[in-house]
This record gives structure tokens, sequence and C-alpha cells, in this order.
């Protein structure tokens, strides 16, 4: 059963659900599957809990003081109002909370008794058997992005026309090719990379083949979602000063030309960019690629999770490394969290980077010391985070503060909370200035020797 016959069903929004799951922070893997198949635990869960689910969705839809809430979950002003702060800055300026607050989703989180909820769902499942770590708002928004696909209805019935094109856009190695085959997964269409040489002539099967030709090609098939790298630096914003590729010229005009076809025909073009600023306004007009989707580096809590998946990847219980985590309690989220809190704005591709120094680095002192209880100690990790930190350059720096200023413009009101929390992250690398010494003044009591 998909999720939206189930919330018709129970006569509760498919969007007051997923708010549901996040408030609670379910793990999506026990709830949904990535085509938005309801998991029979989650399905139980809400027939026997459909009058808690009606409660919720009414409550979350309310605009509310601190004071009505305390009332609802008979918790202290105070702390309701910390709970907002850390978790929800979403604030109306008149006091009042938008409607994307939920009282039992504060209440959750200082405390209140939801077991009934969790009870449902049995041990916590492995992160071995995610299909992703964090990132629930993430999904819920692409989600929210894709419904045309998923609920052909929205056309029918509101004239939602399916998107032709989706830029995901951030920082370098924050996992933009993944969500691209994430969102083919979830509307069931076909992968395909367009590969650099595909925007010249190239030679297939002994056949010049140009991107014109490509395109037509695939507009043939059934289902595609074709993948466009650097989709920033192909579809640039035309200027006198800018110098920009004949081949890149071209791909713009031809795919400027077929994007009006391609949602008839069973294509969607996701191109991915570091940013979105310099790419021509024609190529970003309503019809074309009028859909972003911001792709966030991981935060604190998700980089101790994705540290933990690489670290345990792949290996069996009986093996040397996973004895050694074991020993250390490091196959446990908790272990990380003094490190992660450490990688402020890390990409994904750091935090591996980090893991297979630390590998390596514990392998070696293995055999060294031929000691299955060696301890991972804080020499141990400071030794991998510098290798990892190698990557943490200016220019990688400057590029976060470019997605930011982008996300800001574009998605402010869907990623409030991760883009305080990465522009907080961000400001721990400002250096600070040494002030400098006033001219004419003398210092600490230096005499004016001219």
């Amino acid at each position: 059963m998909k999720l939206i016959e189930l919330a018709e069903e129970l006569q509760v929004t498919a969007e007051a659900i997923k708010q549901f799951i996040q408030d609670f922070d379910l793990e999506l893997v026990d709830c949904i599957s990535t085509n938005f198949e309801v998991k029979g635990d989650f399905e139980k869960f809400a027939r026997e809990n459909v009058d808690f689910l009606r409660l919720y969705e009414k409550d979350l839809d309310k605009n509310k003081t601190v004071e009505q809430i305390a009332e609802v979950i008979n918790q202290p002003k105070d702390k309701i109002e910390k709970a907002i702060k850390d978790h929800t800055p979403n604030i109306f300026d008149n006091g009042l909370f938008k409607s994307s607050i939920s009282s039992y989703g504060i209440d959750n989180k200082l405390g209140g008794n939801y077991q009934f909820v969790y009870d449902y769902f049995g041990h916590k499942t492995s992160l071995q058997k995610r299909d992703f770590i964090g990132y629930r708002d993430l999904f819920f928004y692409i989600s929210s992005v894709l419904e045309p696909f998923l609920n052909p209805q929205q056309i029918k019935d509101w004239g939602i026309n399916r998107p032709a094109g989706i830029i995901v856009y951030g920082p370098p190695g924050s996992g933009k090719i993944f969500w691209a085959n994430k969102i083919a997964e979830i509307i069931g269409y076909q992968f395909k990379e367009v590969k650099k040489h595909y925007l010249g002539t190239s030679l297939v099967d002994g056949n010049e083949v140009n991107f014109n030709d490509f395109l037509v090609s695939m507009m043939s098939e059934n289902k595609m979602l074709l993948f466009l790298d650097d989709f920033d630096e192909i579809m640039m914003q035309r200027k006198a000063e800018t110098d920009i590729a004949s081949c890149n010229l071209e791909a713009q005009e031809l795919i400027l030309h077929y994007i009006g076809k391609f949602e008839k025909e069973g294509v969607l073009m996701v191109g991915s960019a570091n940013s979105v600023s310099e790419i021509d306004e024609e190529v970003l007009a309503p019809g074309r690629f009028d859909v972003m989707i911001p792709i966030f580096p991981p935060n604190a809590g998700e980089r101790s999770e994705i540290i933990l998946y690489a670290m345990t990847k792949g290996l069996e219980e009986d093996s040397l490394l996973y004895k050694i985590l074991k020993n250390n309690k490091a196959d446990k989220v908790p272990f990380w969290h003094d490190v992660s809190s450490k990688m402020k704005a890390f990409s994904n591709t750091m935090l591996i980077d980090f893991t297979q120094s630390l590998k390596k680095r514990i392998k070696n002192l293995y055999q060294r010391t031929r000691n299955e209880k060696l301890k991972i100690d804080q020499n141990l990790l400071n030794a991998a985070l510098r290798d990892a930190a190698g990557k943490l350059t200016e220019e990688y720096l400057d590029q976060v503060a470019r997605f930011l200023a982008d996300v800001i413009i574009n998605n402010l009101d869907e990623f409030r909370f991760r883009i305080q929390a990465l522009r907080n992250e961000l400001e721990t690398y400002k250096v600070v200035e040494k002030p400098q010494r006033a001219i004419g003044f003398q210092h600490n009591g230096e005499e004016d020797k001219g």
C-alpha cells in the first residue's frame, strides 16, 4: 500500500504523516520504502493509533503560542522555548509558531512518554540495512517535488505537471550523484549519466554521433533520467567577459530546444551544480530547470552515523577490525560524536577519507602490537582527522559559503534549520584579525621618541 493511499483511508494527510516520522525520529526504512510503499509495522501502528495521528495533524495545522503548547503537553514554558530554539527556528514575528511545529514533537524531545509509538518498531534498524543515513527532511522535500510522478491525480486534479529539469546543487563531495540516483529510484526511471564526450561528436559503433542524436535517442527510450554533471559550467550565463566552450554553447541550445518535449517523452534531466548563481536565467525559466534541490554537507548527527557506517561496512563480526571497534564501543554511534563535532562543514567525501585513514592506522598499530584490545585513542583519531582535513581548503569553504547564499535565496523556507546549523559551523573557520594599533597612541606606557 502506498503512503498516499493509507493517508486517504485514515483521513490524515500524507504531509502530516511525513512530519510525524521526522518529529519522532523514526527511521525511514522502518516506515516506508523508497517508492513510498508503507512497511507493515508502520501500517499497523497507523491503523491502531489513527486517533493520535489525527490529533497530531490538528495540532500541527495550528499557529500557536508557547502558552498554548505548554497547556497541551503540560511542560514548562522555558523548556519549550529552548526546545523550539534548538530544533525548530520557524517563528512568526508576532510570537506565534508556524504550523510545521508540533506540540507533541516538542514533548517527545523533552522526554514525554511516547513509548507506544516505538513499541511497533522492535529493535533499531542496523545502519547497514538503511537506504541512506539521516536526511529525512531532504528525502521528504524531494518526494514533494516528485509528487506528480508518484501521484498522477495531481496532474488531473490540479494541473501540476511533472518537472522536465531538476538541479541538485551543493558543495563538492556532498553526494549530488547519490541523490540523483535516489530520484531515479523513487520515480522508477533508468539512470543514465551524460558523459562529457556526448556533448560533442563521438564515434559509436563506427558511426559519428552528436549530442542532438543522443538526446533524440534518449527520448525514444522509456522513462530515462539523464544526469549531467558540471551543469553550472555547461549552462553558464553568457557574458562578454565569459569564455564559454563552443560545445557547451551548443549543448545549452539543444537542451533548451528539447526540454519542452522531455515530459511527454518520459525524460527527466537532472543537472548537478556547485552553485546556481551563474546559470543562465533562460535555463531556470518555468517549465525548464525550475526545480532546485539543495544537497547539504551532513550535520553533526549524520556525520557520526556516516562514520560508523563506513567503519563497519562489509565487516563480519569475527573480523579483526570489528572486534577492535567493539572493544572500544566504537561499534555504536555515541563513540563518534566527539570527533564528528570537530568536523564542521565536512563533506561526505572527507568523512570517507577520515575512515580510510583511521582503518589504516588501526591496522598498522595492530600489526605492531598484535593486540586485539588496542585502544582507539585521541592520537589515532586526531591523526586521521588531520588527513581528512586536507581537503578542507579555503576554496572549499568559499564554495560552502556560496552554497549557503544560493540556498537562502532558493530554498530558505524548507531548510531554515539546516541553513542556520551550517552557517554556525562555517563561522568557526573565520579568521579573527588582530586589531591594528591605532596611529598616534602609545602602547604600554611607551613614550613618543619622535
